[in-house]
């Protein structure tokens, strides 16, 4: 395989949901620091085989160090697996497993690495200050959908998808 197609790491991604229908919102974040920095996302990270933790763990984790809020794993819905392949920076292609929750305990607070969270409509998400590839897969998703297969090559400038391919169930 290709160095430009090896997967080098593992990453959870996760949202928290309030509302349902129109009325549906979803808490965003803004990078401070990092792969991503300036972008709005959920919350997440890397997965670190040496901790003993599950996908399920690692994105309770992350969800915690990055906004102060609490979700037990039981209440994490699992929505896919993506991959993204930055062939100008293959040490940034990764395999990202997407949850949502819709319960959680505390106050989404600022850290280190994430800015204050915001709620967002569903139908009113800031596509233009996130990941280019979060357009494509993410409404899908809200709308109920889970993704059977998703690859995301992106272009040399590492922010601008040259070509995908995605398939939901």
């Amino acid at each position: 395989m290709p160095a430009d197609l090896e997967i080098r790491t593992d990453r959870t991604l996760s949202f928290l949901l309030r509302g349902s229908d129109a009325l549906l919102e979803v808490l965003l974040s803004r990078k401070k620091i990092g792969q991503g920095d300036g972008n709005y996302n959920g919350f997440g990270g890397k997965y670190d085989i040496s901790k003993d933790e599950t996908f399920e763990d690692t994105a309770v984790r992350e969800i915690n160090e990055e906004s102060g809020l609490k979700v037990d794993v039981n209440d994490l819905e699992y929505k896919g697996c993506l991959k993204f392949y930055f062939p100008s920076k293959p040490e940034w292609n990764q395999r990202v497993y997407v949850y949502f929750a819709r319960k959680w305990t505390g106050e989404p607070t600022e850290t280190d690495e994430m800015a204050r969270a915001e709620w967002f409509r569903a139908s009113a998400l800031p596509y233009d200050r996130m990941w280019d590839s979060d357009k494509t897969w993410l409404t899908p998703l809200l709308q109920g959908k889970r993704i059977a297969r998703a690859a995301f090559h992106w272009k040399s400038d590492n922010k601008t998808v040259d070509r995908y391919e995605l398939e939901f169930s």
